[in-house]
């Protein structure tokens, strides 16, 4: 194993997202994942049917427990819940000697539109959170929610990801797979300039956790040492590869095959 990396996020009882996501696709990266709980949620494939917050004050402990022992190479951020919660984060991570990768993914809400994040925390997550971010990784209508912007289309996504860079964040991957079209695409912005990462789109209601795995598949690249680009491409082409092998489970938005890069076959003796 090579890349330790915290994950701040709420646990998804149908293990398709959340924490169950993110230590699934860091393990399968080939790095070693450490967890901050901010939530529990009561969730299936069809969506969230109920959360439970954790204190504030026990997120931070988890998190200097971890930073200290057995310590991160990186961190990446999900479900964060409220103001609160933010600020704890956000503290934490300040008061660090050095500083460390993070990838904040902007979970505002859930796949069935569930807000999975106060409103009263977005300002705090633009002030407090989004200053010491490395990348920024949101989806069109998160990137909407915090710029104002309507993104209707694909030429919409580059003065929108302007106005992310403007919140204090250095680089943004705005994710293109809710507008339309057989492609999608993926900005990755920052202030050397913007650089496009396009595929075919996978026909698949199988979608549920995209967002965390990815964010949480960046986060591992650059644990790893990897460059921001070369752990986007990592990122996207391993998410793909999850979707088009997804197992099927669910009667609603069912998981990804996290498990695409392993090969049961090499245990059997």
């Amino acid at each position: 194993m090579r890349g330790r990396v915290l994950v701040v996020a709420g646990s998804d009882s149908g293990g398709g997202a959340g924490i169950q996501a993110d230590i699934k696709t860091i393990t399968a990266l080939g790095g070693f994942a450490m967890t901050a709980v901010t939530a529990l949620t009561v969730q299936d494939t069809r969506g969230v049917h109920d959360v439970l917050a954790v204190p504030p004050a026990f997120v931070a402990a988890q998190m200097r427990a971890v930073l200290d022992d057995p310590g991160a190479d990186a961190v990446k951020t999900g479900m964060l819940g409220d103001a609160a919660t933010v600020a704890a984060v956000a503290e934490v991570l300040a008061s660090r000697p050095a500083r460390l990768p993070l990838v904040v993914d902007p979970v505002l809400a859930a796949k069935d539109g569930r807000p999975l994040l106060a409103e009263s925390a977005r300002k705090v997550l633009t002030q407090d959170l989004l200053p010491l971010a490395t990348l920024l990784t949101p989806n069109v209508p998160e990137a909407e929610a915090l710029t104002g912007l309507v993104i209707a289309d694909r030429a919409a996504m580059r003065p929108a990801a302007e106005a992310l860079l403007a919140l204090g964040v250095p680089a943004v991957l705005l994710k293109g797979g809710h507008l339309p079209g057989g492609d999608v695409i993926d900005l990755l912005a920052s202030a050397e300039g913007m650089q496009e990462f396009r595929a075919l789109r996978i026909a698949s209601r199988h979608t549920h956790g995209t967002g965390c795995t990815l964010a949480s598949a960046v986060a591992a690249g650059l644990a790893q040492g990897m460059d921001l680009a070369g752990a986007v491409a990592r990122a996207r082409a391993y998410v793909r590869a999850a979707i088009a092998s997804a197992p099927g489970f669910g009667a609603g938005h069912g998981p990804l095959n996290h498990a695409v890069t392993m090969d049961p076959a090499r245990l059997v003796t």
